[in-house]
């Protein structure tokens, strides 16, 4: 008898002891999940520069550009690039055109227009842009020497930009394969604050 009613006892002390601990895992995993949020959401605040400088280059690109009107008629040398914000190609280059326009920006104007506002529909049609990103490269008198479509090598943008300067220069045209195809802009937002 005595071996009866020790096996409820043990029995009923696993039982116990299983109830108590369930509280401590979820407490735990609790404490782990808020770890690995907080970890995720500190390291995105520290590295947003990183993850969106793209992106940002692009939107700036827009807010900063010289108006091509001024650019055709101020006697300098002018780099216009077509872009999108959605343009992953685009988002790829930016820092290298970063790169050129601060090298460059005291000598040659930089327009940058966004293919998504209506706004420069006709300098669309008139470059006949089909792919994103397209730089187009002017003499200062407003003749156009280089037509560069998709991803470019910032080397041969920059010797083009550096012939810029030559009496005689022959049209070239450059055409990578990796660039964006223009999307229809359903929205037709225009806005006439910035070139985005």
């Amino acid at each position: 008898m005595f071996n009866l009613f020790k096996i409820p006892l043990v029995s009923n002390t696993l039982i116990v002891q299983s109830e108590s601990q369930e509280p401590i895992l979820k407490t735990n995993f609790r404490i782990v999940l808020v770890l690995i949020i907080s970890i995720v959401f500190i390291s995105v605040l520290l590295f947003k520069n990183l993850f969106f400088k793209s992106t940002y280059l692009l939107k700036s690109f827009g807010e900063l550009s010289v108006e091509p009107e001024i650019a055709f008629t101020n006697n300098k040398p002018t780099f216009l690039e077509f872009y999108a914000e959605w343009c992953e190609v685009c988002k790829e280059m930016a820092p290298q055109v970063s790169s050129l326009k601060d090298e460059y920006e005291k000598n040659i104007n930089f327009v940058f227009l966004n293919v998504d506002n209506q706004k420069w529909s006709n300098y669309i049609q008139k470059f006949s842009v089909n792919g994103i990103p397209q730089v187009n490269l002017f003499d200062k008198k407003g003749n156009l020497i280089s037509t560069f479509i998709g991803k470019q090598d910032e080397i041969k943008i920059r010797e083009s930009i550096n012939n810029l300067e030559k009496e005689e220069n022959p049209f070239e045209e450059i055409i990578n394969a990796e660039f964006s195809i223009i999307q229809e802009n359903k929205k037709n937002e225009v806005s006439p604050r910035s070139h985005g």
